[in-house]
């Protein structure tokens, strides 16, 4: 019953990863040349990065407790800082190195701020920088993604096997990041290039991603559970 139990909390760990990966704003080649809104970088790169800060934070405290909400809470917070350093160091660059407003080219006003966006978008571009937005939508995506990444990993950690603590932790960490990494590779099909965050048109497209990536982690939380239970 108790593996039971690790499959599901697995498996819930993979969907909330691949959920994330729709609030992180995911600019790729074009926002590299701030010809997009969002972070220069791929939604496999920022899906890792933010689970896997997840898993270290989550290491880091289970080394002090087992409660498993201290776990959770701290692979969430070493995510979003993560993710909020990542993004506003993005924005110095383009601000005061590319020396182009964050500007979104998908909603003429910023939900959030309300300050209006087309009049600064530079022509033939869809937006460029990380506006309000997108940077809420980003640090939303890491908590998501840390408290996927930490679930996942204390699920593994906490299944009855005899391995000694090292070897425990080598087999939770391989198998958490092989999780990781296939819940980053689903949503990026999804999205299908780049995403500006939550006000997206694309954010819609969240429930197949996520079903798809319910299916595939089940298989992979079965395989990892009977793997290190077995030794």
């Amino acid at each position: 019953m108790a593996n039971i139990v690790y499959v599901i909390l697995i498996t819930l760990g993979g969907v909330l990863i691949s959920w994330s990966v729709h609030f992180v704003p995911v600019g790729g080649a074009p926002a590299a040349m701030a010809q997009a809104t969002g972070i220069g970088t791929g939604t496999v790169q920022l899906a890792a990065g933010a689970g896997l800060t997840g898993l270290v934070t989550a290491g880091a405290m289970m080394q002090i407790t087992n409660n498993a909400a201290l776990v959770l809470a701290s692979g969430a917070v070493g995510a979003m800082i993560m993710m909020s350093v990542t993004m506003i160091v993005g924005t110095w660059v383009y601000a005061y190195g590319v020396g182009c407003p964050p500007a979104s080219a998908k909603v003429k006003y910023d939900p959030i701020t309300k300050d209006r966006q087309d009049l600064y978008v530079s022509q033939g571009t869809e937006g460029h920088g990380l506006p309000t937005v997108s940077y809420v939508s980003g640090v939303i995506g890491g908590a998501l993604g840390g408290i996927g990444g930490s679930l996942v990993y204390y699920a593994l950690m906490s299944i009855n096997n005899g391995l000694a603590l090292p070897d425990l932790v080598g087999m939770a960490s391989v198998f958490a990041v092989g999780i990781f990494f296939v819940n980053a590779v689903i949503p990026s099909y999804n999205i299908g290039g780049t995403i500006e965050g939550f006000h997206d048109p694309k954010f819609k497209r969240f429930p197949k991603a996520v079903l798809a990536s319910l299916i595939a982690t089940f298989f992979c939380a079965l395989i990892s559970v009977l793997a290190i239970g077995g030794m």
